[in-house]
């Protein structure tokens, strides 16, 4: 049957890791809801999953966890959609006329893999060069954190990262390693626990080989305090 088929090729392509765009698949009304009322049509579809799982939700350990799962979905660990939250990153005039490669790296990354809901968890590393602007350090790893809080593929991420940079910094001369492990892969499927995914997306002068070599021989620096 057509549908079986369907389900066939769906799983496979979680299990292949497969991605359809560099933009985030939104729904044209996906804003029309308020944050409360989406909690509350989450927190009754989530009810209706455990129900449906056998549990006992009138248990006092169970009982809260719908609430508890719609919240975080919205205000947490898929807070990346809402635009709203997207954060302010300030340029500044490069005053000090510093001309070599600006390099954040080993941000935390809290991601959540799209195909099955499971969590990215990793480091990221980016850098950029720059153009008579800077942006504050902080801002790096907001716009990290920004575009993980949300369904993922970690390819994503790492260009999403890149161009949002690009266009603050009015620069193509950015680049991003993200290196993650993804508990679809660690904790289900082939349950390989020691395997991690790296990616990475280098624009304008990092392209260039030596380039991009040090930026590369930069995040293999240990710090140490």
């Amino acid at each position: 049957m057509k549908i079986n088929n369907d389900i066939e090729e769906y799983d496979s392509l979680g299990d292949d890791h497969v991605g359809t765009s560099s933009n985030t698949p939104l729904r044209l009304d996906a804003f029309k809801l308020s944050n409360e009322e989406k909690i509350d049509i989450i927190k009754d579809d989530v009810r209706h999953i455990m129900e449906t799982l056998g549990l006992d939700l009138s248990d006092d350990s169970l009982n809260g966890t719908p609430n508890r799962v719609a919240k975080m979905f919205v205000k947490e660990i898929f807070g990346g959609l809402d635009p709203k939250k997207k954060p302010s990153a300030s340029t500044f005039e490069n005053k000090y006329k510093y001309g070599e490669m600006l390099v954040e790296k080993n941000i935390t990354v809290y991601s959540t893999c799209e195909h099955h809901l499971l969590p990215i968890v990793g480091k990221a590393h980016v850098a950029y060069i720059s153009n008579g602007t800077v942006v504050g350090l902080s801002k790096m790893n907001r716009i990290v954190d920004y575009f993980a809080k949300r369904p993922q593929v970690q390819e994503r991420l790492t260009i999403q990262i890149v161009k949002e940079l690009q266009e603050v910094l009015n620069t193509q001369d950015v680049a991003c390693v993200i290196d993650a492990k993804h508990l679809c892969v660690n904790s289900r499927g082939i349950r390989d626990i020691e395997s991690s995914t790296v990616t990475s997306e280098f624009g304008g002068k990092f392209k260039d080989k030596t380039v991009r070599r040090e930026f590369l021989d930069y995040i293999k620096l240990e710090t140490k305090f």
